[in-house]
């Protein structure tokens, strides 16, 4: 039997509840290139994959 995992596409809000940052951290360790890019959902919407945040947050756990 094959099991599917589904990666969820999290908004901001939730990224800045994992990570403890403030919006405006997040968006300078995005550009700094520190932390994973958000995706476009539509026009007017992004998000992030749930694998990039829980990756980076496991990355730093192994420091």
């Amino acid at each position: 039997m094959d099991t599917v995992t589904t990666d969820r596409i999290l908004r901001r809000q939730a990224v800045l509840a994992l990570t403890g940052f403030s919006a405006s951290t997040l968006y300078r360790k995005i550009e700094d290139g520190t932390f994973p890019r958000q995706l476009r959902i539509s026009t007017r919407c992004s998000g992030w994959r749930e694998s990039a945040v829980k990756a980076w947050i496991d990355a730093l756990e192994d420091d």
